[in-house]
């Protein structure tokens, strides 16, 4: 199911945000970024926005994903850059304020266990038996 996620909005006082989803929850879960734009009172500065997260051996990896200006670049569109939580947004660079929108996807694993398994079912009974050739 998607929800909408209400966004965040990075500040100088509000250096960063960091979505992420109860450890106990044992489904799926994407962060989709659709959209990141200067709001009001952002000043005519060069905003660079980073994507923090870990790679396989738990090490931080920090990827600038925008760098906005408002006299020439105010918004940026990621066409639903998918991201798997916990991720968080830095303002690395600039005072914002940057606004980051888009869609929160969760997808619960005994739904998709569950399809698996009757995929699984049906093919094995399609399957002929193997016959030893004739000779």
């Amino acid at each position: 199911s998607d929800l909408l996620f209400p966004g965040c909005e990075l500040t100088a006082s509000t250096k960063s945000y960091t979505f992420q989803v109860d450890k106990e929850d044992d489904s799926d879960h994407i962060l989709a970024l659709s959209v990141v734009c200067l709001t009001d009172g952002a000043k005519d500065e060069c905003n660079v926005v980073e994507v923090v997260g870990r790679n396989h051996e738990n090490q931080e990896i920090a990827v600038p994903v925008a760098n906005l200006k408002l006299s020439c670049q105010p918004l940026l569109s990621l066409d639903n850059f998918k991201l798997q939580p916990p991720v968080t947004f830095r303002l690395a660079a600039g005072s914002g304020p940057v606004h980051l929108a888009g869609w929160h996807q969760i997808v619960h694993r005994e739904d998709a266990s569950f399809e698996e398994d009757d995929d699984l079912s049906e093919e094995e009974e399609e399957l002929a038996p193997i016959m030893p050739a004739k000779k």
